[in-house]
Parts: structure tokens; C-alpha cells; sequence
């Protein structure tokens, strides 16, 4: 079978590919190993979708921490602003929320597959499920098409490669473009997992398991020179393995291997209350419980599940009379409220990572095409590339912008 253009996966990059070759007049033929196409995309945002970030360009690229210069033809080709137009356009309403995190405002991930599979319908895709693509078809060193897991083969002048990564394999991502990228004779940078939970040394936190702290302030602050590497307010969740949650997965895109060489995590469970303000706070609330045993008279103050870890790190013995504790002791419970220390110990395995960091090496991509500089006619598009943002919708608008450029480029027009 013969076309124009293969692409090669179905998510939102393999998507918006095709349909912008096939927009151009190309004939396409996108091949996708499963069933249906976009399964990933029906789980992000916890099955809501955060379709992308509604912000400037000059805030998005702060939130792109591996190769943002890679990105700017491609995100000034289309922005996020094009990306919230093409889906109102299509009939998906959306809406922006906390962060400028923009979801459809049905909140149903399956609405925003619907849309990219209409997408590709309307522009004359043809679509080809069940098709898990093995290697490249090389011949006397020119790319002439892909061949399938069961021997099947298709030819075409031009493949878009936008298998997607490692992260979530349920859903397909088991980091066949990598394959397909080395056997082109691309460089892998090394894959780690990205947005991803944390486990601990402290075993306390599966003690905590369950509990969510809203509106506190998470820091790094690394080992080498002392600095805070990353340090923001929000929500993080204890696991039976450790911590979890948006500041953690925020995180865990700031951090390197080993973690517990490179930093230590700080909580700032009071972070509306300066030392003073919370030092008043606990005197006010030790007052009212003067003859209350110290391990008894936290309950204003702290959630149940943190009360004995922070009673063991302050020090204070839990039998002792409130009324008898000294300011120095005071003075170092406010500390732990204001800096409750954590030791990263490894990130949780990348099939529960969000995204996968890593991939093949920008420098041997053309980024305002997206075509290979090793092999002529090879295109990449998404998370196969070695780029990946922080949450809030940057990661698909990384998807739809670099795999736009790659189904220009295919369509045989101006760039």
C-alpha cells in the first residue's frame, strides 16, 4: 500500500500531523497500534483533559525545562492561542482555569479525541488501527516506508514518527519511536521518568498515606550549592511510598538521579504565616490547652495523621505539660511547621510518569520542520523528542505545535 505520508501513532501530535499534511493535499495513511487512536489522551487531566495552557509565549517556554529554544519556530507557528481556536472552532467549548489550565468545558477527555478524530476525517486521513509498526524500510540508505509487527508493509516519500514515549505502556507509549529513531541512526538521550510521584527515605509518610495538604509551599534545595532548585504553592498527597500529588509531579521535572545526592525537600505547612505570625498562632493555642500534654494539643493546628511525625522531629516529648515547654522548643516546632524536611530517595517507575524526559537529540532534528538531519524524509513530532514542559497543558501543546510543523513540512507547501 502506497501514500504520500505515514504517520506513524495516533495521539495528539500523530493527530495534528496528519491532518495538516493531508490539509495540504497530501495523501496520508496514519497507523496506530491500537484499537482506536488518542487512548492516552482519554486519561490525562485525571479524564478531563488539559488541552493546553492559555498563556503568553514567553510564560510558556519558562515552563519547557529541556531544549526550549528547539520550540520557539514551532510554538510561534502555533501558539496555544491557535491550539484553544482549533478546538472551539471544531465545536468544543473551553474553559480556563487555576494556573491558565484549559480544559473542554464538558470536562471529558473522550469530547477532545471526538474533536482531533473529526479533525482527521474531514482533512481525508485515512486511518489504519491495529497496525504496530516494527522498522523502518531502508533501501541503499534512503527511507521508502515502515513495515508492521506481522510483516505488512507500506510505502511512502515521507514518515512522521509520533509513537509517543515510555510513560503509561497500557495506553501504547512502549517507546517504539525510540526504536524506530536509532535504527535511522538518531541518538537517544538517556530516558527518565518526568511528572512523576516520589518515593521517600522517611517511612512516615505511609503512615500519612491518604492525606492531601492544600495550599502548602514544597522546596528543593540542592546538596551542591545550597540553592532552592524549585519551590511552589499548591497540593501534595502521602502515599504508602511517599509523596505524590500536582507540587510533586511539578517537581520531579526540576530534579536528577540519584535524587538523595542531589537534594532535600522542605514542606511549609503554614505558608500564609510568616515566623512571627506563627509563632503568635501556636502561643495562642498552647494558652487555651496550658494543661494539655504536648502530643494532645496539636489538633487546631495540624491534620491527625501529621501530628505524631511532627511531635517526634520537634523534639518535645509528647507527655510534656504545654505550659512547661520553653520558647527555644517553641521556637523549633515552628520550625518543623515551616520547613518539614523530606528525603527524596528514587522517582516511581516511568510507566507511571506522566510524560517521558529524554528521547532523540533536538540538535539532530531541523526544528522549524521537524525533519531528521540524518535521514532524509523522516519526521518526529511529540514526546519522542527530547522536550517536555512542566503540568498544565504544555506537554499537548508540544504535541499539537511540533507535530503541525512535521504535517506542514509533509504537505509540500511554503514554510
Amino acid at each position: 500500500m502506497r501514500a504520500d505520508v505515514l504517520v506513524v501513532g495516533g495521539g495528539p501530535a500523530g493527530m495534528f500531523a496528519a491532518g495538516t499534511a493531508a490539509q495540504g493535499g497530501a495523501e496520508v495513511l496514519l497507523l496506530e497500534k491500537n484499537s482506536r487512536p488518542g487512548r492516552k489522551l482519554m486519561i490525562t487531566g485525571k479524564g478531563r483533559c488539559n488541552v493546553t495552557n492559555n498563556c503568553g509565549l514567553d510564560d510558556f517556554f519558562s515552563n519547557i525545562p529541556r531544549n526550549p529554544r528547539f520550540l520557539q519556530s514551532a510554538l510561534h507557528r502555533f501558539a496555544p492561542e491557535d491550539a484553544i481556536a482549533f478546538f472551539e472552532e471544531r465545536g468544543l467549548p473551553l474553559k480556563t482555569e487555576r494556573g491558565n489550565r484549559v480544559f473542554p468545558k464538558s470536562d471529558r477527555a473522550v469530547d477532545v479525541v471526538d474533536a482531533l478524530t473529526e479533525f482527521i476525517r474531514r482533512a481525508g486521513v485515512r486511518l489504519r488501527c491495529n497496525a504496530e509498526v516494527s522498522e523502518l524500510l531502508l533501501e541503499g540508505g534512503s527511507l521508502s516506508g515502515v513495515r508492521l509487527a506481522d510483516g505488512e508493509e507500506f510505502h511512502a516519500g515521507k514518515v512522521i514518527v509520533a509513537a509517543g514515549g515510555k510513560s503509561y505502556p497500557l495506553t501504547g507509549s512502549t517507546g517504539d519511536g525510540y526504536r524506530l529513531a536509532e535504527q535511522a541512526g538518531h541518538t537517544i538521550v538517556p530516558l527518565r521518568p518526568s511528572l512523576v510521584p516520589i518515593e521517600t527515605v522517611e517511612d512516615w509518610c505511609g503512615k500519612a498515606q491518604g492525606l492531601s495538604l492544600k495550599n502548602v509551599t514544597l522546596s528543593a534545595v540542592g546538596l551542591e550549592r545550597n540553592k532552592v532548585i524549585f519551590s511552589e504553592q499548591g497540593e501534595l498527597l502521602f502515599t504508602h511510598f511517599g509523596i505524590s500529588g500536582p507540587l510533586v509531579l511539578s517537581l520531579s521535572a526540576h530534579l536528577k538521579e540519584p535524587l538523595q545526592d542531589f537534594c532535600r525537600l522542605f514542606i511549609d505547612l503554614k505558608p500564609a504565616l510568616d515566623e512571627q505570625m506563627l509563632e503568635a498562632r501556636v502561643l495562642r493555642d498552647f494558652s487555651e490547652n496550658a494543661n494539655k500534654n504536648f502530643g494532645n494539643s496539636l489538633d487546631r493546628l495540624l491534620p491527625r495523621k501529621l501530628i505524631p511525625v511532627v511531635v517526634r522531629l520537634s523534639g518535645i516529648e509528647p507527655a510534656a505539660k504545654v505550659n512547661q515547654i520553653t520558647r527555644e522548643q517553641r521556637r523549633r516546632l515552628c520550625g518543623i511547621l515551616k520547613a518539614l524536611p523530606l528525603t527524596p530517595w528514587r522517582f516511581r517507575p516511568i510507566e507511571e510518569a506522566i510524560v517521558t524526559s529524554g528521547g532523540v537529540d533536538v540538535s539532530e532534528i531541523n526544528p522549524k520542520t521537524m525533519e531528521s538531519k540524518r535521514m532524509p524524509n523522516l519526521y518526529f513530532a511529540g514526546e519522542v523528542l527530547d522536550v517536555d514542559g512542566y503540568t498544565g497543558g504544555f506537554n499537548l501543546q508540544i504535541a499539537y505545535s511540533t507535530g503541525y510543523a512535521a504535517g506542514l513540512s509533509c504537505q509540500g507547501g511554503p514554510l
